[in-house]
């Protein structure tokens, strides 16, 4: 910066077309030399006989390019006159006294710094110049403040290219890296406001100067932060300024050092995202949680300013005490109720019908509702609550084996089919099932949607309630006697019956006697002649007759013989012909007749 500095003075020269400033110093010594040898004078060296003498070289004083002060004795279209005690008065142009407006800045009498620009001897008149004593007074004080590093006010004029251009009295530069601590994000904000700085570095001979403000900044927050290191305790409760926010929490300026809020440490409620409760530049109270010195890590908290709700809450919220509260959030498996400020409870899906199986707790509820709950369970060391709200009414599967007893014949719509069977209303909430299995004594179903639609209203009788699984039980057969009670008396052992081929598989013969009533002919009983299997023998809707050799009632079996049929049929057959042979006189119709007899006895 030395080398920036030393060559002001010709610099100033140089731009303003002033005299070399080595030349105005040499007058200014010679000056300084003659006063002295003025005042050694005595009284009696004045000339008192050549007064134009004395008056003449009392105007010797002012040399070009030196800054004088004047008096404005005049004021006209082009010129403003001063008196700077020489013979004749200077002149300064009058724009140099006009103000954005055009209007004429100048009074008779005002005094005014001024600098000599030029002698004119022969005319006895002399230039003089406003602006560039300003300009060289300005610079002076730009190589003061910058040589005692001190700091000097500015307005920012405009955006530049790299930062703002700044009024200093004459223009200065300052780059944006300089502006702030921190990136600007909007650097338009900055223009037209005033703002200290401290100069970098000057050149006049260029007339570029470079400002920092940054700098400044970085001083206030050095000998802040100093100050809050010393001051900084653990539990102590202090001031700050929102710095930054981010979803994990909220940066905080103490005082030239930064302190984290963990968004967990802001409230005792819940807190979705920390800019709903801060700006940045916001005033904030917080209590210093822990401080590490060496690393300067400050971990802040809010919360921790109020009382732990959660210390009473078995005190406020007893099991088995109504609440009412708002719906604050919803998952897959239930619905988050606030109670209180830093206070909720779950309501579990399971928990809010005792009826309904609530997929979804958005089927039952929304975001901002209010509800009313029963707290089931409280488990303040997990910060738990467990709340329902299907207490909050009674428990209809607890009188509905009173209302419909078993035995009792209900009748309702169908409200959904599936393959195992029909789902009937019963009563609001509570529905029955008809198992496949119970809908018909002897019908086989494949699916119920072969007998029943959607929307069907059916009887059925009311077998089963299980309070403890939330299970009702119907039956549709069960309106009707099962015929398979009666079925030994109807076709009893040893009767011969006929009926229709109804299936046909590898192990025997399927025929319906009934409707809904079928017999098996094994393939065993299909004839006295080996069989591996009956397909392709009979054909469906055949019809056979056979014998009954076997029922079982309680497994719904009925066991039939066309073998037998046919056997016995031989059996008859072969008795009336040895009856009629019983007469033979021969001994081959008597030998005949006895083997016959054998056959007979063997079946």
């Amino acid at each position: 910066m030395d080398n920036l500095t030393e060559n002001d003075l010709t610099e100033n020269a140089e731009k303003n077309d002033l005299p070399d400033p080595s030349s105005i110093a040499e007058q200014v010594v010679e000056d300084a030399e003659q006063t002295d040898e003025d005042d050694t004078l005595q009284d009696d060296d004045f000339d008192m006989e050549n007064p134009e003498a004395m008056y003449a070289e009392s105007f010797k004083n002012f040399g070009e390019g030196e800054l004088v002060i004047g008096t404005i004795i005049s004021v006209d279209k082009d010129y403003v006159l001063v008196d700077i005690g020489y013979k004749s008065e200077g002149q300064i142009r009058i724009r140099e006294f006009m103000d954005e407006s055009g209007n004429t800045q100048a009074t008779v009498g005002d005094d005014v710094e001024v600098m000599v620009e030029h002698w004119d001897e022969e005319e006895e008149r002399v230039i003089l110049s406003k602006e560039k004593a300003a300009k060289v007074k300005i610079w002076e004080e730009i190589k003061k403040t910058y040589d005692d590093d001190k700091t000097l006010d500015g307005v920012i004029l405009a955006r530049v290219k790299g930062g703002f251009s700044v009024d200093i009295g004459v223009q200065a530069f300052l780059p944006g890296s300089q502006a702030d601590l921190r990136p600007i994000r909007n650097l338009d904000e900055m223009v037209g406001k005033t703002f200290t700085f401290k100069v970098l570095k000057y050149n006049r001979k260029r007339s570029n100067i470079v400002l920092s403000r940054r700098v400044i900044l970085e001083q206030n927050r050095e000998s802040k932060r100093s100050a809050t290191l010393a001051s900084i305790k653990k539990d102590s409760v202090v001031e700050g300024i929102v710095k930054n926010i981010t979803e994990y929490g909220v940066f905080v300026d103490l005082g030239g050092v930064d302190g984290l809020l963990h968004i967990t440490d802001i409230s005792w409620g819940r807190v979705k995202h920390p800019s709903e409760l801060f700006s940045v530049g916001d005033k904030i109270t917080v209590k210093i949680l822990s401080f590490d010195i060496e690393k300067e890590r400050v971990s802040l908290g809010m919360r921790q300013l109020a009382e732990d709700p959660w210390a009473t809450i078995t005190e406020r919220y007893p099991v088995g005490s109504r609440i009412t509260g708002k719906v604050v959030s919803l998952t897959d498996y239930g619905a988050f109720i606030e109670l209180e400020e830093g206070i909720e409870g779950l309501i579990h899906v399971s928990e809010m019908s005792w009826t309904r199986k609530i997929r979804h707790p958005s089927k039952v509820v929304s975001i901002g509702d209010a509800v009313e709950a029963v707290v089931l369970d409280i488990k303040p060391e997990n910060r738990r609550i467990s709340l329902g709200m299907k207490q909050v009414v009674s428990n209809p599967w607890d009188v509905i084996s009173e209302k419909y007893p078993v035995g009792t014949t209900i009748e309702g719509k169908i409200k959904n089919i599936t393959d195992f069977g029909l789902f009937i209303g019963i009563d609001e909430g509570i529905d029955g099932l008809v198992h496949i299995s119970d809908i018909s004594w002897t019908k086989r179903i494949k699916h119920p949607s072969e007998l029943y639609n959607k929307g069907d209203v059916i009887q059925a009788i009311v077998l089963d309630i299980e309070k403890e699984h939330e299970r009702f039980s119907l039956g549709i057969k069960q309106l009707q006697t099962d015929p398979w009670t009666t079925v030994a008396e109807r076709y009893e052992v040893g009767k011969e019956i006929t009926g229709t081929v109804t299936n046909i598989t590898d192990f025997g013969v399927f025929i319906e006697l009934e409707e809904g009533i079928e017999g098996l002919v094994h393939v065993s009983e299909i004839s006295t002649e080996k069989i591996k299997t009956p397909v392709g023998k009979f054909n469906i809707g055949d019809v056979i007759t056979a014998k009954v050799m076997n029922i079982n009632s309680d497994e719904r079996r009925i066991g039939l013989s066309i073998k037998q049929l046919n056997v016995e049929g031989d059996k008859r057959l072969l008795g009336e012909y040895v009856d009629k042979a019983g007469s033979a006189t021969s001994a081959f119709g008597d030998i005949l007749r006895e083997n016959l007899q054998n056959e007979l006895n063997k079946h």
